[in-house]
């Protein structure tokens, strides 16, 4: 079973319920494939991360992406009727353009992947596409609803009964949802249907009631924002505080309310007491689960109407063996049984926060039994390895059957730094897609410069790098490889900055992946500004290189030198160069094989010979 995952942004730190699941429905033998309009925030990665299989996909800038608008209002492509209806039914501020633009782009996507399904986690903007992208691809679509993403996010009950109307399914995280679903979109009740947020048990194997902790410490996690309730949190420890109850809190997590709570905790006299610890991987939060004696997160609903509905958190605490504090607040009564998992208080009630609070502290036997209690209740109502077997059951129910994602044999791969780029660039690119119509282009940015018309014609074999953020998050993910790469920066000497060679470093990590996606077996950089990227891919993937020399090079001559020798071929702007790089045959100082060099015969195309040498060099095995 092959299914698309559509995140309007992807990945987010505070969505670990999401990656839980994509690793479960892969343990079972689903295979997905992640796709995200926008990038991540931050290059913040959770170390599960790395052991998810499916590959993440990103859309490239929104200049690319109108490129993609106007060709299809040329060929009848574009959607006008619908995204007029939304216009006038939504407003423009729902920029129903916009996203029929990345409904193109997915369309073509899902289409060359082979793609037959796709489900949006959140009804948001990327639900909000999927409507486009059905029309346009013709491809069913799913959907899960979070709470916030409904209730707030969308901002139009009447697009909401849209989406899950074209929806085959709606998977809502609680009952309480699925009732607040079923009362908002009549017309889908029947689509509805509860699936429970998992956790992943394994992570929690360990994990017993009860802490060698001399002072009873309380701990809270999630994103610094208003609903979170963090605010009522410290307020309440101020007043444990006053009747000289011994404790201390930390809470996890960043966002826009640091300072105001900074501020409330120093004018409260809690200063080493309650602190502000800052996001940290899921891992270290497991374990300083497991290191407190409470965890509490009292939800309130916020000025603009938005709530926690099913917090994590909870469920990790409770694997983790701690007692809850929380508020009646959406799903929360359905995670936690008051009396006997922990309390559950009313939303703003600081002072039953403080009384619940004060009783746990107080008796270490609650504190045990309470937790117990609460992982029993996870294993029986929240493994993942459950939970997940109704969405998969649906998936069953609704995907038709498909062919294992198609395998590019590209062979050749042009590496370039951006696109739109200079003219002679754009016509080795399109002699290139000619000659070998597989081809892959990588592009490392997307220019502001308009493309002439002509240029789009390149624009299929053409990928585009994502942001910066997806670039670091890659970098910091993969350290072992990383810190490999850094010791090849010792092979240039002084001649080249590190910082220079960290910075293409990790564009060639990155673009490690698309070498084996793609079948890439040599890669030509289009100048020497590229070059050093080459050279890094060709020392990971085991690709022959080759470059296209201009007069004036980016990098020092010996850093050239050095990357010669792994080079299949050199086109060189003229002999001058050849010469004062020591590339004539016969004048090189050492006795090394030297790559094929051309003396470039026009400026604006490859040769025959060129091209003939470029179907040679990618039809040979890479070294392993």
């Amino acid at each position: 079973m092959r299914i698309a995952y559509l995140f309007s942004r992807y990945p987010v730190v505070s969505q670990t319920f999401v990656d839980t699941e994509i690793l479960a429905l892969e343990r079972m033998g689903v295979e997905l494939e992640l796709y995200s309009i926008y990038p991540p925030p931050t290059s913040f990665r959770h170390g599960h991360a790395a052991r998810m299989k499916a590959p993440i996909h990103y859309a490239p800038s929104q200049r690319v992406l109108k490129l993609l608008e106007e060709d299809a209002k040329i060929s009848g492509r574009w959607p006008k009727e619908l995204v007029d209806s939304h216009d006038r039914k939504y407003g423009e501020e729902y920029k129903a353009p916009l996203r029929a633009r990345n409904a193109l782009y997915f369309a073509d996507l899902f289409k060359a992947r082979g793609i037959t399904h796709f489900h949006v986690h959140f009804a948001n903007r990327a639900a909000h596409t999927a409507l486009f992208l059905k029309a346009i691809g013709g491809l069913p679509f799913s959907m899960s609803t979070h709470g916030q993403d409904y209730m707030v996010d969308l901002g139009n009950h009447d697009l909401l009964r849209e989406i899950c109307r074209e929806s085959v399914f709606v998977a809502n995280e609680t009952s309480w949802s699925t009732g607040e679903l079923r009362k908002l979109c009549p017309d889908s009740e029947d689509k509805m249907l509860r699936v429970f947020n998992g956790m992943d048990l394994s992570n929690f194997q360990e994990c017993k009631p009860g802490t060698q902790n001399g002072v009873a410490r309380i701990v809270s996690t999630g994103r610094l924002i208003e609903f979170k309730g963090f605010h009522h949190l410290i307020s309440a420890c101020a007043k444990l505080n006053a009747k000289g109850v011994k404790f201390d809190c930390e809470i996890i997590g960043e966002g826009p309310l640091r300072n105001h709570l900074h501020s409330m905790i120093e004018a409260s006299g809690l200063g080493g007491i309650v602190r502000l610890t800052g996001s940290l991987p899921q891992e270290e939060v497991f374990q300083r689960l497991k290191g407190a004696d409470i965890f509490a997160l009292p939800c309130v609903v916020d000025e603009k109407g938005a709530s926690d509905v099913f917090p994590t958190v909870i469920l990790e605490a409770m694997a983790s063996a701690r007692p809850i504090v929380s508020t009646r607040l959406a799903g929360v009564p359905e995670q936690i049984v008051d009396g006997e998992t922990g309390f559950i208080c009313e939303p703003d009630d600081v002072a039953g926060l403080a009384t619940a609070l004060e009783k746990l502290l107080e008796s270490p036997e609650m504190r045990v039994q309470f937790g117990l209690a609460g992982q029993r209740r996870l294993c029986e109502e929240f493994a993942v390895d459950n939970t997940v077997r109704i969405l998969h059951a649906q998936y069953e129910k609704f995907i038709k059957p498909a062919e294992p994602a198609p395998k590019r044999e590209a062979g050749i791969a042009f590496l370039i730094h951006e696109w739109p780029t200079a003219e002679r660039h754009e016509t080795e690119l399109r002699q290139l897609g000619e000659a070998f119509p597989n081809c892959r282009a990588y592009a490392v940015h997307s220019a502001a410069v308009e493309a002439p018309n002509t240029w789009r014609k390149t624009l299929p074999h053409l990928d585009f790098v994502p942001d910066g953020m997806v670039i670091e998050g890659e970098w910091q993910q993969e350290r072992a490889l990383a810190r490999q790469i850094e010791t090849w920066r010792g092979e240039f000497g002084q001649k080249l900055a590190s910082e220079t060679f960290l910075q293409h470093a990790r564009y060639a990590l990155y673009l490690r992946q698309w070498i084996k996606r793609d079948g890439i077996r040599h890669l030509h950089a289009a100048s020497s500004r590229e070059f050093l990227v080459a050279w890094i891919l060709y020392k990971l993937c085991g690709v022959t290189i080759s470059v296209s020399l201009e007069e004036k090079a980016v990098f020092p001559a010996a850093v050239l030198t050095r990357i010669f020798r792994d080079t299949k071929g050199l086109r060189i702007a003229s002999q001058k160069i050849a010469d004062a790089l020591e590339l004539t045959p016969g004048k090189g100082k050492e006795k090394l094989p030297q790559p094929f060099t051309l003396i470039q015969k026009t400026s604006r195309a490859f040769e025959k010979e060129w091209i003939e040498k470029l179907g040679a060099w990618s039809a040979e095995k890479p070294a392993t």
